[in-house]
């Protein structure tokens, strides 16, 4: 069952990939990328060179420098340049480094700006980027060729593109050489041979670009954000930030559902205690009111039991007991309760750290929220899998996609919470579905 739901799935995203936001998006970063790649590699490469140059003469080596340095610069704008095209059409948000200021003397300054590690990464990229912007503008030609070709039927009943006298007909264009050469059209029937290549064309590119721009994708993260170690330093100031904030949160919210809730009720308990022990008079004596003495009594035992109410929510909220049982019954628990119907499949042979467990459970159960409230979906996977050292969760729906790190979905959230330990979230949600969220967790917090 699982497997012809997939398979659905696949035929379904192959049939409208060419009709996606995301695959007009990734054919927009391809056409905008080329010419600041050309114009990048230009002016960096220039530079570099004439800065190397320089430097090994002992007259210019100063000179020589200078323009290193001015190279590392630029590289560093056109590299700005480049992330905001992987952000606003990609989706792909690196964070920039550290802006550069050094201090000190002239020397101290150049020197600090020689070993700026971010403006050399900028500069590779800006030098790699060039053929692989060219590669991109190849895989826009598969979109070209196969919208050309789909349209044969049309150009030859629209411009009477006919075969000349010894002509070989209407040419197929393909984006692929062909051995021997592609079809000609020398009929009109002739031309449906060359419209079919043309949608199988079309079909294909989406696929082709996306498979380039996925090099570029990685080019961007390694190349143009802030370094292993500088963003490794930023991750664990924003996590220990947030764990902070999270754990103020937290103890705020419990002091104030304890003073509004469980405090309330044991003042009111303690309240119809003394009013009962009034009504029983002294040692000995008849009680007076016994009516009243059993409404107290039954004030009292009501209040106590909705104080124990309220602490036992508030304890269900610092840790399901549902997880005393594992991660897996957990999981089965919130599958079962889906208005959703959710297949799951859970595969974790080594148990995770209770605080693993616990943040686990609360994804899953917010993702399966936002798939009832959002996605209008019919279905839902879920899968729990140890692998590699981390366990991931992957929750994929049929819905109509459009999931955003915002929009009241919880989503940002769950990243913050993710990020606490080390975690991290992935999205996969095109316009018109599926969605696919990922959440990667270390087995020990």
């Amino acid at each position: 069952m699982h497997d012809t739901y997939t398979g659905a799935v696949r035929r379904w995203a192959v049939l409208r990939a060419p009709f996606t936001t995301r695959a007009w998006a990734e054919v927009a970063y391809c056409l905008l990328g080329f010419p600041v790649a050309v114009i990048g590699f230009v002016l960096v490469l220039v530079l570099l060179v004439l800065g190397a140059g320089l430097t090994v003469s002992l007259l210019g080596a100063v000179l020589g420098l200078l323009l290193v340095v001015v190279s590392t610069g630029l590289a560093r704008v056109f590299a700005a340049v480049h992330r905001g095209l992987a952000a606003g059409l990609l989706g792909e948000r690196v964070p920039s480094p550290m802006l550069l200021r050094p201090a000190g003397r002239a020397f101290a300054r150049l020197d600090a700006r020689l070993r700026d590690a971010a403006g050399w990464r900028s500069a590779a990229y800006v030098l790699v980027k060039l053929p692989v912007a060219a590669v991109e503008l190849y895989a826009v030609g598969w979109w070209l060729t196969g919208l050309l070709n789909l349209s044969a039927p049309l150009r030859w009943a629209a411009f009477g593109q006919r075969p000349h006298e010894g002509a070989e007909g209407m040419p197929t264009i393909t984006p692929i050489p062909v051995g021997g050469g592609a079809p000609h059209s020398t009929s009109f029937a002739g031309t449906f041979v060359a419209a079919a290549i043309g949608a199988v064309t079309l079909l294909a590119a989406p696929w082709v670009t996306r498979g380039i721009v996925a090099v570029d994708r990685w080019l961007v993260r390694a190349l143009l954000g802030p370094g292993e170690l500088a963003q490794r330093v930023r991750n664990l100031e924003e996590t220990r930030a947030l764990a902070v904030d999270d754990s103020a949160a937290l103890l705020r919210r419990l002091e104030r559902d304890l003073h509004d809730g469980a405090q309330v009720r044991l003042v009111a308990l303690a309240m119809s205690l003394d009013m009962a022990k009034e009504g029983l008079g002294a040692d000995g004596e008849p009680v007076a009111d016994p009516g009243r003495l059993r409404r107290l009594l039954e004030t009292a035992h009501s209040n106590a039991t909705e104080a124990l109410t309220e602490l036992r929510d508030l304890a269900r909220g610092l840790h399901p007991p549902v997880l005393d049982d594992g991660l897996p019954d957990a999981l089965a628990t919130l599958a079962a309760r889906s208005t959703v119907p959710v297949e799951l499949t859970v595969d974790i042979p080594e148990r995770p750290t209770p605080a693993i467990e616990t943040i686990a459970y609360f994804c899953a159960a917010e993702l399966l929220t936002n798939v009832i409230k959002h996605s209008g979906a019919r279905r839902a996977v879920l899968r729990a899998r140890q692998e590699e050292g981390l366990l991931r969760l992957c929750l994929t729906d049929d819905g109509h996609g459009g999931a955003t790190l915002g929009a009241g979905s919880g989503l940002p959230g769950l990243t913050q919470r993710v990020r606490t330990v080390d975690g991290t979230l992935d999205i996969s949600s095109p316009d018109g579905g599926p969605t696919a969220v990922t959440v990667a967790l270390p087995l020990h917090a």
